[in-house]
């Protein structure tokens, strides 16, 4: 399935959370979530008729198109989560915090995670001192992610660091902010993952 190319405000509007996919404009009043809190389309104020599988549904789609993965893709990091040991749901949202482009992302190099995924596709970003054009690569544990050194005024990244505190800091990531690196002090724990997600619906919805 092609990456969708629309417009990103329709997905939160769709899923009625910020999913924060339009960088800096969704901490404003600008927000659509905020400016039109009921889904996009025609019917989007009329009732809906809430089910066991719409539930479980969203759920997936939220987490789906928060991290910017297609369908066949979350599927395969749900196989890999549930032959891992521990619980599947919390491996998966640490598997999908893993991808190179959500490092990016979550150390403050870009406003989004569509941002973030532009800058590994044109060689931006180093991962232990080697260009890694491939946003759904796995980071482990140790490895730094650094911004290329010709790459560092560009002025996107420039002003996404100046707000990186508004957006929040995680503390399994070590960013230098002068050198434009950071180091994977350690996997995120569920605690040390933000997003507001019942994880069990997810696996529910891929065991029926």
């Amino acid at each position: 399935m092609a990456r969708y190319t629309g417009p990103v405000c329709k997905i939160c509007r769709r899923e009625g959370v910020k999913l924060f996919l339009k960088g800096q404009r969704c901490y404003t009043d600008k927000c659509a979530v905020v400016a039109r809190e009921y889904p996009p389309g025609q019917h989007g104020q009329g009732r809906v008729r809430a089910s066991e599988y719409r539930t479980h549904l969203r759920e997936k789609q939220k987490v789906r198109r928060s991290y910017g993965v297609s369908e066949s893709q979350f599927r395969k990091y749900y196989q890999m989560a549930r032959s891992q040991r521990g619980a599947t749901g919390e491996n998966l949202l640490v598997l999908l915090e893993r991808r190179l482009d959500n490092i990016v992302y979550r150390s403050g190099f870009a406003n989004s995670r569509a941002e973030a995924r532009q800058l590994v596709d044109h060689g931006h970003v180093l991962v232990n001192g080697r260009k890694t054009g491939v946003p759904s690569f796995l980071v482990k544990t140790g490895d730094e992610v650094k911004i290329k050194e010709k790459s560092k005024t560009l002025d996107s990244i420039v002003h996404s660091l100046e707000l990186r505190e508004q957006r929040g800091l995680v503390n399994w990531i070590e960013v230098d902010t002068d050198a434009k690196s950071a180091i994977v002090k350690a996997l995120p724990e569920r605690k040390d993952m933000p997003m507001a997600v019942e994880e069990t619906l997810i696996v529910e919805f891929y065991s029926k």
